[in-house]
């Protein structure tokens, strides 16, 4: 089970860090660079497992792919330019964003392609891709929308008009990339959510408009057109700083700066939420780069957090950070209140339900419902009992906030599947056991 142990609260430190890419940046990357006919490269790929079953699939599909450290170079296939032999099967191992995002790449194969994922990801709820991706005209094989999936594709995708409603960017992204595929206008009405996907597609020059309204974006695109190299130098992922940004605040007298963090503003609600509960982080060097806000996060210990009602509004752009927010909330002087979360449910394990759950280990009063968590902050928290946390199928996000937790508050921890961070970063316990932490 490579379990690890914690005794210990970190102690203060100062500290400058530099993260891995950006995760869903680096899937994306990939998978627009194999649309080319040039050679794309990349600085600063995250090389964790999602990452590489993207690669991974790529090469049975047929590019041509050279990697080191973390450089990558792509030769691109072109659009519907896939080669592979019969009754091929894709791994995606336990990655949402590469086993949604690339069949909305095979809606033009003419073989079958059977797409499976390891047991978590096989939990997961596929009706909402299939459902848009049908309506090209590709054909799906499934166990009632769970992978394993066939796919089968037509030589003649028709464009579609499609309304997003559950603010999924892995569903936008998959009907935004089988557009590419399709000749004449596909036309997209999207719950706000992340959109990276939009300002790689717009920094590439392809055919997009977007008309932002209050509750929704109206994206429109053109397909069949050729797609330009792209070089890509990738920031570091905010999903992954976040653990350290709330390490950093819970901690005595600490200080940490993070180079070069994406701050997109569809991904940096959990800094919107911090800023309600008295938390201040200062950004510096700030720039844009290819379409993405960019900039130097200082971040500092604070003595007081405020409870919030958090407003519903934030959670697309904080939906993989609730697990850390929710132990800034347990700290906090009050009750904070989280609302229509469902979505956090439908994740690698059901992650509203581990929030709660980590939580009443710790002995934090709080509410759960099938969408909501109250939680009953206690400043004054000290853990002295023996906590295990298992049995969470491998989330990584699990795995590492009860890190995070364990060094915060103290107490006697131990933590499974140590394992489950190469799925997103394989440096975490390196950086944290840099910041002082020990782990055992």
């Amino acid at each position: 089970m490579h379990l690890i142990k914690i005794k210990d609260k970190i102690q203060k430190f100062n500290k400058v860090l530099s993260i891995e890419g950006d995760k869903s940046l680096s899937i994306r990357w990939a998978l627009i660079a194999s649309q080319s006919k040039s050679k794309s490269k990349s600085v600063n790929l995250l090389l964790s497992e999602d990452v590489i079953n993207t690669l991974k699939c790529l090469k049975k599909l047929g590019v041509k792919i050279k990697i080191s450290k973390n450089f990558c170079e792509i030769s691109g296939v072109g659009l519907n330019g896939f080669k592979f032999k019969k009754n091929l099967i894709l791994d995606a191992g336990n990655s949402g964003t590469l086993s949604r995002l690339i069949m909305g790449l095979l809606i033009h194969s003419q073989s079958k392609v059977k797409l499976k994922g390891d047991k978590s990801l096989s939990k997961r709820d596929f009706f909402r891709v299939i459902k848009p991706l049908k309506r090209f005209g590709a054909n799906f094989e499934s166990n009632l929308g769970k992978l394993p999936i066939i796919i089968k594709g037509t030589n003649k995708p028709n464009p579609i008009v499609f309304n997003e409603t559950k603010g999924s960017a892995q569903v936008k992204s998959s009907v935004m990339l089988a557009a590419l595929n399709t000749k004449g206008e596909t036309i997209i009405k999207a719950k706000k959510s992340r959109n990276h996907s939009e300002l790689l597609f717009r920094h590439l020059k392809l055919p997009i408009k977007i008309q932002k309204k209050k509750n929704y974006d109206l994206i429109k695109i053109k397909g069949k057109r050729k797609i330009p190299a792209l070089n890509y130098k990738i920031p570091s992922d905010i999903s992954s700083c976040a653990f350290f940004i709330v390490l950093t605040i819970l901690s005595k007298n600490s200080k940490l700066k993070i180079r070069n963090v994406n701050i997109n503003p569809t991904r940096v609600g959990i800094l919107h939420i911090l800023n309600m509960m008295g938390v201040k982080i200062r950004k510096t060097n700030l720039r844009e780069y290819k379409g993405e806000k960019v900039a130097d996060l200082i971040i500092q210990s604070v003595k007081k957090i405020k409870a919030i009602n958090c407003p519903a509004k934030l959670n697309s752009s904080a939906i993989d950070e609730f697990l850390l927010i929710f132990l800034v909330a347990a700290k906090a002087k009050g009750i904070s209140y989280f609302k229509d979360l469902s979505e956090l449910n439908e994740k690698e394990s059901p992650r509203l339900k581990w929030g709660s759950k980590i939580l009443s280990k710790m002995g934090i009063k709080n509410v759960l419902t099938t969408k909501s968590l109250k939680i009953y902050g206690n400043p004054n928290l000290e853990i002295k009992k023996k906590i295990v946390i298992k049995n969470f199928l491998k989330d990584h996000r699990v795995f590492m906030t009860s890190v995070i937790a364990a060094l915060i508050f103290g107490g006697n921890w131990s933590i499974a599947n140590k394992d489950a961070i190469n799925t997103s970063f394989p440096s975490f316990l390196k950086k944290i056991k840099y910041l002082g932490a020990k782990i055992h």
